[in-house]
């Protein structure tokens, strides 16, 4: 199974590219690691920032005082199968064991998610910075 390709990006509040972290550069690995994003942009001005890109997306990290836990993005993907599957083969742990892990969590399965009349097959991450991510492809 290959990697899943990311074709859309809503934002949980606001704004893709103003996701709020605690420390930039902390945050940046595990997207790069574990997401498959890479840098493509950094600044200090307004505050600290990288945004990040897969498969043409993008998505923005930034030190503006939000709370992360409040915020994140809804991902499209072609096969939410292969993205969960190579999610996990990167290292992300189930969620469920009961203690926070450092390196973020996946769902410990696969779901089924009805949306304005749309069957999608998702599941969830929540990065270490503690933004939320759901990841979805619909149902064919």
């Amino acid at each position: 199974m290959g990697k899943a390709t990311f074709k859309n990006a809503w934002p949980y509040q606001d704004d893709v590219m103003k996701l709020p972290v605690a420390d930039v550069e902390a945050a940046v690995p595990f997207y790069e690691n574990m997401l498959g994003f890479r840098v493509v942009e950094r600044a200090d001005s307004p505050h600290r920032s990288a945004i990040l890109e897969r498969d043409g997306l993008r998505i923005g990290l930034n030190e503006n005082g939000g709370d992360p836990t409040q915020d994140g993005v809804a991902f499209e993907v072609d096969d939410a199968d292969a993205a969960f599957a190579e999610f996990r083969a990167n290292g992300l742990a189930p969620a469920g064991s009961g203690e926070r892990d450092p390196n973020g969590t996946i769902s410990a399965e696969i779901g089924s998610e009805n949306r304005s009349g749309i069957a999608w097959r998702v599941f969830f991450i929540v990065a270490p910075d503690g933004l939320c991510y759901w990841i979805g492809s619909k149902a064919s």
